[in-house]
Formats: C-alpha cells, structure tokens, sequence
C-alpha cells in the first residue's frame, strides 16, 4: 500500500448505490502506530441519498457501521491486526496497547478487537 500512495475508487454501499472511496496507509515510526484508512466521502454518502446522521455526536449510519466492520472482519482473516475502529474521522484515536484487550464499556465508535485471535465487534452504543 505505502508503494501506492492514496487509493481512489469506487465502492457499492450495502444499499447498492456505487459511490467513491479512498484508501491510504499512515505509517507510524513503530509497528503500532500503522494505520490504514478506508473511507467513504460525506458527499458521496449525500449523492446516495445514504442519512448518516441520526443526531448523535459526529455523523453515524448504523448501516454503515455495520458494513464497514464486515470489511475489517474479512480483511482480519486475511491480515491480523491489533485493532480497527469504525465511525467518523477515528483514525489515531484509540491504541491496542491503551484498550490492553478490553472492549470499552461506554462507545462513540465501534471497535474491532482480537482477543486470543478471535475478532470481536463492539458497535458504537453512545
């Protein structure tokens, strides 16, 4: 991915319509600082006709949510990661090495955690 740079493309939401995308590499100076965002634009989800804001804090679609911790789950079978995290503009806001294995009790986000090799979601519940 670092050898691509920022990955433009296109995506189908889980409602059908195919909308634009992005992906990119963030690489921190250790192993844990590694991110890689993938994104879908506001605007592309306001073409879609997609609501995304529900009047909780930052913009949420539990379809949305759902649907992109499906993509983390399948790209944790084929590439393991320490932890992902899905809602509105989450990149660098929680480590692996802070959660140390615990699911917060209280979510803004959801989290995609391993424990003991096995992924768990915890959907944003706040």
């Amino acid at each position: 991915m670092s050898a691509f740079g920022h990955l433009r493309s296109q995506v189908r939401l889980p409602t059908g319509q195919l909308v634009v995308c992005g992906c990119v590499a963030i690489r921190g100076g250790d192993e844990s600082s590694d991110w890689l965002d993938f994104y879908v634009p506001v605007g592309a989800l306001d073409n879609a006709g997609l609501a995304y804001w529900d009047g909780r804090p930052f913009f949420r679609s539990d379809v949305m949510d759902d649907w992109l911790a499906a993509i983390g789950k399948e790209t944790f079978t084929r590439a393991a990661f320490s932890l992902g995290v899905v809602g509105f503009e989450v990149s660098g806001c929680s480590d692996a090495a802070t959660l140390a294995g615990q699911m917060p009790q209280e979510r803004g986000i959801g989290y995609l955690l391993p424990v003991d090799g096995t992924l768990h979601y915890g959907a944003a519940n706040t």
